[in-house]
């Protein structure tokens, strides 16, 4: 199974993913990592380990639709049967999103569909919420709102602050990403979607 992998960032998803295809938990290929970010430190990651990489600044293109029909021409060329969206800083059109339906995943800091969009660590604390955690979902046209395919959770301690959360949560990310992954490598047989396990 190939997989294409979008970053903006630090990329340790990105780096979990590789490890697990590192010590055989995940037999799938990642063809190509792309950022939008020149400088993202995910592409060293991905350099490192011997996977083709591309950057594609959004800031070059003028509309959202120019830069999302420039990445779905590229994406298309490693003919993926998943994209993973790894700290993937922009929000897809509903085109892209259309092409690879079903077959797109991301990861987010929340127990989906609780707290969709940014800051979550911060709005759980300010909640006063017991549990906190991570969901990996499919990507559909609305933020965060795709089936879930796997969560984890982790609990809200008293001393916590928004950094002692964010890091504990992102140690359970890095466990469920790849599980996710392999899930949908077990049920994706030639090119079909992978099914979520809850909703």
């Amino acid at each position: 199974m190939n997989l294409v992998v979008l970053i903006s960032g630090n990329g340790s998803n990105l780096q979990a993913i590789i490890d697990r295809i590192a010590d055989g938990f995940l037999t799938v290929n990642i063809a190509a990592v792309i950022s939008n970010n020149k400088d993202a430190f995910g592409l060293q990651r991905a350099i490192k380990a011997g996977i083709p990489t591309h950057i594609l600044e959004n800031k070059k293109f003028a509309t959202r639709i120019e830069y999302d029909q420039a990445l779905l021409n590229l994406v298309r060329t490693y003919e993926p049967d998943l994209i993973v969206l790894a700290g993937f800083m922009r929000i897809l059109t509903s085109e892209f999103v259309k092409y690879y339906s079903g077959r797109i995943l991301n990861i987010h800091p929340s127990l989906l569909p609780k707290y969709r969009g940014l800051n979550t660590h911060a709005r759980v604390l300010a909640a006063g919420d017991k549990e906190h955690g991570a969901s990996v979902h499919f990507v559909t046209e609305t933020l965060d709102d795709g089936p879930v395919i796997l969560q984890a959770k982790v609990p809200v301690l008293p001393t916590d602050n928004v950094e002692t959360l964010a890091g504990r949560v992102l140690e359970q990310e890095h466990k469920i990403y790849p599980e996710a992954i392999n899930l949908c490598y077990q049920t994706l047989p030639n090119g079909n979607t992978c099914t979520p396990i809850s909703e």
